[in-house]
């Protein structure tokens, strides 16, 4: 009894470090992102030698966040997946996942490599939250019984599903902007890229803000705070790079929030 109460503290003490960790490292790329662009994508510098194909590092990146929930629900006891509320928003979360590392990697048409570096980060990330997420909702979070029902849920869930949404569906319009064997960037036309330059991250932040508010846990707002700390300054670099490559992008398109920021 002594030991599993000892091994429950810890495991405790291990998902508050892990809340704490991901909250610094949003505040550290909020601040290191008004200095400097993350080196993928169009943001890429010429000066990275060690790079993976597009393909390859968006599959093997993500899927630790797919990978070590299922494994660890498979091979161990998942008390608190008895419960209705735990089981759908960790589907929530996976659904994700499954999304972004078994098949958008398939769709990208071409993409540029990414630096070695970045992608050894993502993976790290990944695996860490992917642990946290699945652990908490497995063995730590205890919902009333009428959870689902509870309007926190159901405005989160709404706001996950639409931000999901919104996301697969500005990748798809960014996807094809590029022809098969095509090269080169072009102004992204359509859905909400008529109103801001990052159209596919706004998606991304109310998805997870959307989660946050459903799970109603600190882990869930860890989350979704790196993931608008990360994104925000990569919409801010796409918004930038854009004005100074394209004379004719319109002025009036906000960088990732329509008509505020």
């Amino acid at each position: 009894m002594a030991t599993a109460t000892a091994t429950a503290v810890a495991e405790e003490r291990l998902l508050a470090a892990l809340v704490y960790l991901q909250c610094a490292a949003g505040c550290l790329l909020l601040g290191l992102n008004q200095y400097r662009n993350s080196p993928y994508g169009r943001q890429a510098t010429p000066s990275c030698r060690l790079r993976v194909p597009a393909r390859v590092a968006w599959a093997v990146q993500e899927l630790p966040s797919l990978a070590l929930p299922l494994y660890q629900c498979a091979s161990e006891s998942a008390p608190r997946l008895r419960d209705a509320p735990n089981c759908i928003l960790l589907a929530m979360f996976l659904i994700h996942y499954v999304h972004r590392s078994l098949i958008y990697p398939f769709l990208i048409r071409g993409g540029t490599p990414m630096p070695l570096f970045a992608c050894i980060l993502a993976i790290m990330f990944c695996t860490s939250n992917g642990y946290l997420q699945s652990r908490y909702l497995s063995h730590c979070a205890v919902y009333a019984d009428d959870w689902l029902r509870d309007p926190r849920f159901l405005v989160g869930f709404g706001l996950w599903l639409m931000g999901m949404l919104i996301n697969i569906h500005s990748d798809h319009i960014l996807r094809n902007l590029r022809k098969p064997g095509g090269t080169g960037y072009k102004i992204p036309r359509g859905g909400l890229f008529e109103y801001v330059t990052a159209a596919n991250y706004f998606g991304e932040i109310v998805e997870w803000g959307g989660y946050a508010l459903a799970s109603w846990s600190v882990e869930g707002a860890a989350f979704a705070f790196f993931t608008f700390c990360f994104l925000s300054g990569r919409a801010k670099g796409h918004h930038q790079w854009y004005l100074q490559n394209f004379e004719e992008y319109p002025k009036f398109r906000k960088i990732l929030i329509p008509f505020l920021f």
